[in-house]
């Protein structure tokens, strides 16, 4: 049986210091929609009000950075978001002039790990190469 019948939605909520600060950065990222929530310590970003699904952030007064790759002894992170793109150079540019920081560590050609304001790493990948196959994201 399914969680819902008349509607699916589903999302992914983020904690950080400041929940509204993070969300308006996704949104610039994105250039998707920030819709606050009613607390005015948080909120979502999506394409549109009725998109299906959303990235959420809340103020959590606790959070500690999470460090990436992780070392021991040292907050690690426990999921990351992966944004395909079309051209890898530009999405960084983008992003660093939203706020993100290029990882010390990059793992692969066609991946670019960034982090967020909030220490949350995210990957920046190209889908697919010259010939037609799909890039290894992991």
């Amino acid at each position: 049986m399914p969680l819902r019948r008349r509607k699916q939605w589903w999302g992914v909520t983020l904690d950080a210091p400041d929940g509204v600060a993070l969300g308006r950065f996704y949104a610039r990222l994105l250039d998707w929609q920030f819709f606050p929530d009613e607390s005015g310590l948080g909120g979502s970003v999506a394409p549109s009000e009725n998109a299906g699904y959303n990235l959420g952030f809340q103020t959590e007064k606790n959070y500690v950075r999470p460090v990436w790759p992780a070392e021991p002894g040292r907050p690690q992170m426990s999921m990351h978001l992966e944004i395909e793109v079309d051209d890898l150079d530009e999405a960084v540019a983008h992003a660093v002039e939203m706020g993100a920081t290029p990882a010390e560590f990059q793992p692969q050609a066609t991946v670019r790990v960034m982090i967020d304001p909030a220490g949350h790493p995210f990957c920046l990948y190209l889908g697919e190469s010259d010939e037609g196959e799909e890039a290894d994201v992991r």
